[in-house]
Order: C-alpha cells, then sequence, then structure tokens
C-alpha cells in the first residue's frame, strides 16, 4: 500500500454510513420494499443534512474541502454518526485537498528515559507507553510479563497490531475476546488513518496487515473507527490464568501521539491475586526492565 487516499476514505466511509440507516430509522417513508439501494439514498441524506444533492454528491465522492463545521456537524447527524465517527469525518475534512495544511507531529519511536522512570515507580500494576499505531514503546516490569507470551518478533518496536492479526493462534489463545480486539485495532487504526493519511509508518504496517491478513482486510474494509480510551481487557495468561483487568488510557501532553496505559483490578478479585502472582512470579525471573527497543536481558 503506497498511500492511504483521503478522498477514496470518505467516499468509502460516507456510503457506507449511509448503507446502514433503513429509512424507518431516520424518521422517513420507505415507499414500498423495492428498493434497489441498502440504506438510505444519496437524495434521502440530503434532505436529512439540510444541503442540496448535488452537494452531497460531491462530498460523498471525495470533495469535504470547503465544507462548514455546520454542515459537516449536519451530515453527522443525518448518518447518526457516533463520536468516533464524527471526529473522524471532521478528521477526514480537514485533511482532504489540503496539501498545504500542516502535518500531524509524528508519534515517538521510542520514549525519554524519564518517562522510563515514570513507568518502574508503578510497581504494583503493569503500565506501559504506546501510540495509535499499536508501537509498544517501553514497559515495566510487570507488563513484561503480562505480555510475555507474545512471540519474539525481533522488529522493534513491538507492535500487538501485528501479534493480533499476524499471530493469530497465539492471540486467540491470549486475549479471551479475540474477535472484539481484532475490531478495535482495526478500527483505531483507521481512526488514526483519518487523523493523518502521510504517516509513512502507518501506511506501512496496514499494507503489511492487508498483505498478510485477509482478516484484517475484512475488518479495514468496514469503515468502522474507534477513539483510543479506556476500558477493559481480558486475557488468558498462562501462568496465572483468567485476568479481567481494568485499562486507563492517558495521553501525554508532553509527547503528543503517546498514551500511557495503566492495567488494574479491584481489591480482592480473582484477577487482583493473580496479578499478584504474576509479580512474584515475575521476581523469580530477575529479568531487569527496559525499553522495548533495547536487546533483552
Amino acid at each position: 500500500m503506497a498511500t492511504i487516499d483521503p478522498r477514496t476514505d470518505i467516499r468509502e466511509f460516507l456510503s457506507s454510513r449511509r448503507a446502514r440507516i433503513a429509512p424507518a430509522q431516520a424518521g422517513l417513508p420507505a415507499y414500498g420494499g423495492n428498493r434497489r439501494v441498502k440504506g438510505l439514498r444519496r437524495e434521502e441524506v440530503a434532505l436529512l443534512a439540510g444541503v442540496s444533492v448535488d452537494y452531497y454528491v460531491r462530498m460523498e465522492r471525495g470533495s469535504l474541502s470547503g465544507a462548514s463545521d455546520g454542515v459537516l456537524d449536519a451530515l453527522a447527524s443525518a448518518l447518526q454518526l457516533d463520536e468516533a465517527e464524527r471526529d473522524h469525518l471532521f478528521h477526514l475534512a480537514r485533511r482532504s485537498g489540503a496539501p498545504g495544511s500542516p502535518r500531524r507531529r509524528r508519534p515517538a519511536g521510542s520514549v525519554r528515559s524519564t518517562l522510563q522512570q515514570v513507568l518502574d515507580a508503578i510497581s504494583d500494576a503493569p503500565a506501559s507507553i504506546g501510540n495509535a499505531r499499536y508501537d509498544v514503546l517501553a514497559m515495566n516490569r510487570l507488563a513484561r510479563a503480562l505480555y510475555s507470551p507474545m512471540p519474539a518478533d525481533p522488529r522493534r518496536p513491538a507492535n500487538t497490531a501485528r501479534f493480533v492479526y499476524l499471530n493469530p493462534e497465539a492471540a486467540r489463545d491470549f486475549f479471551v475476546d479475540y474477535d472484539h480486539v481484532a475490531d478495535v485495532v482495526a478500527a483505531k487504526l483507521r481512526m488514526e488513518a483519518g487523523r493523518d493519511p502521510h504517516d509513512e509508518e502507518l501506511i506501512a504496517l496496514v499494507g503489511e496487515l492487508s498483505t498478510c491478513s485477509e482478516l484484517f482486510r475484512q475488518r479495514w474494509a468496514s469503515q468502522n473507527v474507534r477513539l483510543h480510551r479506556s476500558g477493559r481487557k481480558r486475557i488468558h495468561h498462562p501462568i496465572v490464568g483468567r485476568l479481567d483487568l481494568d485499562v486507563e488510557s492517558l495521553e501525554l501532553p508532553a509527547e503528543p501521539g503517546l498514551y500511557l496505559n495503566v492495567y488494574t483490578a479491584p481489591a480482592g478479585t480473582p484477577t487482583a491475586d493473580n496479578l499478584a502472582l504474576l509479580a512474584s512470579w515475575e521476581a523469580t525471573r530477575q529479568t531487569p526492565a527496559t525499553r522495548l527497543d533495547a536487546p533483552s536481558g
């Protein structure tokens, strides 16, 4: 994949969102059951958004350049977009047809030593720092133990998306909700592509996953997007068993595009007990906590 084309993304995103809405869901009459299109017609979207049919057709063909915030808001409402989809629409609009606009600052490929110190100071919970491309740039000792089942890919930084899609058998054993994780990974990568279609490392990653994984091609083609937020991660760890972890994902203001991820569990739960067991197991291995771009000890 040489490029991520914003016009193609706009066309496929808008048409896919239009196709999922039945007229009744939009409060419109269906006028019989022999509709030749899935979901809403372009004319119906234009009506709901309060724009001319010609204008909407131009937008769906990939031309969002110059669209005002008011028009984009109206279009988002007409297509019943959620928060992530609305943000994605605005990102696509800002990136389309504007070659002179400033490019987004690339997330760092490594972390400062002081950030590693922050990770190391978090001693009772797995913690890591990564970017929206799913590069894992640094971990504390407990996070390294948590993700120890991941295969040792010689490329650095390590990348969770590659593990999920290019080693699906191991990933299915590791992630209890593998299908959900696969959906989330592709949707977040799609979101990042909308933010910065010129990110060469992201383009290369999407190209690699598209070439090597039919499952990724299907998930990518869905045009689904998702915000990078906190949530729940359910893992089957080969040493300590089931872990139902709460994940807090915090963007680092001083390092745009990097996220601090901390995994915890309520006190007194089986997962909290298993985390303590994991910490004991890791202590016996006596491996130094290092950045993932450094040789393992």
